[in-house]
């Protein structure tokens, strides 16, 4: 790869820019052109350093803004890499495990909850369940490749799953396994500010932005089996859908 510097050029003494911001500006701009693309290794510090003649204080500076803003992250032990973003097909019922494999990514789950219980009112209401009707909840931080990427919180009928035990990894591989893995779902998309607590559980700053996915899964009979909601990063998330017209 040819230097940055003959890329995105040289930085400016004479202005009133700081260094460390004009050194931002640059990697941003090698990033959003792709001369630097997803998972691409930045290079050494003391190489930027000596590339743009500056201190290796502000060079720290200045990839510690980009980690900040998401476009960056540390690897322990690998490196700086530019962050890949995910693009998560909206029209394609897929588990986030199945994602993330079929994108070469390996994925995993932190629980925070798993839970045996009974609906509540709002839940009675969307799962379309009588008062009393007994659920498991699921509660679980996703990774790809140890990097955390959305909160996870699923209402699953028990008459869905054999037990609150049967879910390892993947909720979706142990409802197929009990013959029912929902085959319709439907989802809404909207824009959501992350509360500090989830902030602190995905790696980021109080008040990013995020995007809320709620589904409503279905099996082939027509019955509701989930009712999931999930919190994705918005720095590393784009939700893509295939349109067709209709004629």
């Amino acid at each position: 790869m040819a230097a940055l510097s003959q890329t995105v050029g040289k930085l400016d003494g004479a202005s009133r820019l700081p260094l460390y911001q004009q050194l931002q500006r640059a990697l941003r701009q090698a990033i959003e052109t792709r001369v630097l693309g997803p998972d691409d290794a930045l290079p050494p510090e003391r190489d930027l350093a000596t590339e743009f003649s500056v201190s290796r204080i502000t060079v720290r500076k200045a990839i510690d803004g980009l980690v900040s803003e998401g476009l960056l992250v540390r690897r322990q032990g690998s490196g700086t890499f530019v962050r890949a973003r995910v693009e998560k097909n909206f029209s394609k019922l897929t588990s986030f495990s199945e994602d993330m494999r079929a994108r070469g990514r390996t994925p995993r789950s932190v629980w925070l909850r798993k839970a045996a219980g009974t609906v509540t009112p709002e839940e009675a209401l969307t799962l379309r369940a009588s008062p009393g009707t007994p659920v498991y909840r699921f509660h679980r931080i996703r990774f790809a490749d140890d990097a955390p990427m959305s909160l996870e919180y699923a209402t699953i009928l028990a008459s869905c799953l054999p037990s609150l035990d049967a879910v390892d990894s993947s909720l979706y591989i142990a409802l197929e396994r009990a013959g029912n893995r929902p085959v319709r779902a439907l989802q809404r998309l909207r824009a959501v500010l992350f509360t500090a607590e989830q902030a602190e559980l995905l790696q980021a700053q109080e008040k990013d932005a995020g995007l809320l996915v709620e589904r409503l899964g279905f099996l082939s009979d027509g019955r509701t089996a989930e009712f999931t909601q999930s919190y994705y990063r918005g720095d590393i998330y784009d939700f893509v859908a295939e349109l067709s017209s209709t004629t």
